[in-house]
């Protein structure tokens, strides 16, 4: 009985050099609190830096460190067609992204812009549907019904507050979610045929270049800013932004872009709390019901027939 159970245990053993099943699930919970914190952090700069400087301070110190990793792995060799994803990944992804979603947190706090951010995940299965062959189904269409009737609840509530500035946060943070989804779609098949941190890199540091009309912005302050706020820019190059994006990369690449989107729904909760500690702000009570709704939304979207459960993935 000794010998079977060491045999079947031998037999469970993940193959020699293939990654333990875990890490990809340790890469997700790693990205979720890492860029949960860093809503709070976008929040909290909000007054010390103009939405283009954070963008560009935050990518070019996630360029470097990122740069220190990839090159030691070797250099990155793209196709043509990959260098085209990666460059519309650095520009929507790491440049536009970032600057909506900075300029977006100056109307809206926090907790609000990330559950509007959440509509990505409907998004995503939207895109996928249409560019990688995955199936659209009636839940997708009704998911995404329910998705954008929260948004437009989180909208009627933020805009109640404080007005047109706020609905421009709104619309900030929306085209944020827009440009995640188009990048999350494209990222798929590129981390499946190129290292996580190579493509990581590269497209960081597209964004980087793309944001440096923002220089003499970044340079006015920086020297204005207290030595603590220079170092949360620094945080968020490292943290959010050169491990986050990696680990995600490196989850996407095990896991169908649908799926691994869906997982961000987590964040909303995680930020919430995270700034009402450190910020003591919280989102209007309208827009929580909107949020729920809208992750209602994503979790119909996400369901599929039983009929379909067992088949495979169409091939793109």
């Amino acid at each position: 009985m000794t010998a079977t159970t060491s045999t079947d245990r031998a037999a469970t053993r993940t193959e020699p050099g293939s990654p333990p099943a875990w890490l990809a699930l340790a890469a997700v919970g790693v990205t979720l609190v890492l860029w949960a914190s860093a809503f709070v952090a976008i929040r909290h700069l909000a007054g010390a830096f103009s939405p283009g400087s954070l963008s560009l301070g935050r990518l070019l110190v996630g360029s470097g460190c990122l740069a220190v990793v990839a090159m030691g792995r070797g250099l990155p060799r793209p196709t043509g067609r990959q260098w085209a994803s990666i460059v519309t990944i650095g520009v929507l992804w790491f440049g536009v992204y970032n600057v909506a979603l900075n300029a977006g947190e100056h109307h809206v706090d926090a907790g609000t812009a990330v559950m509007l951010i959440q509509v990505s995940p409907v998004l995503v299965a939207l895109l996928a549907a249409i560019f990688l062959h995955e199936r659209f189904t009636t839940f997708l269409a009704l998911g995404l019904a329910l998705a954008f009737g929260g948004v437009a609840l989180i909208a009627t509530a933020s805009g109640g507050s404080s007005g047109d500035r706020s609905m421009l946060g709104v619309a900030l943070c929306l085209l944020a979610a827009v440009v995640y989804s188009v990048s999350l779609v494209l990222q798929k098949p590129l981390v499946a045929s190129m290292p996580a941190i190579h493509v990581t890199w590269l497209a960081c540091t597209i964004g980087a270049v793309v944001c440096l009309p923002f220089l003499g912005q970044l340079v006015d302050d920086t020297r204005a800013a207290s030595a603590s706020d220079i170092w949360w820019v620094v945080y968020l190059g490292i943290f959010p932004t050169a491990i986050a994006f990696t680990t995600f990369a490196y989850a996407l690449r095990t896991m169908s872009a649908s799926s691994l989107g869906v997982t961000t729904y987590l964040v909303p909760p995680i930020t919430i709390v995270m700034g009402w500690l450190f910020l003591s702000e919280t989102p209007p009570t309208m827009a929580y019901v909107g949020g729920v709704l809208a992750l209602v939304g994503v979790a119909v979207a996400r369901r599929k027939p039983r009929t379909l459960a067992d088949e495979p993935p169409v091939p793109a």
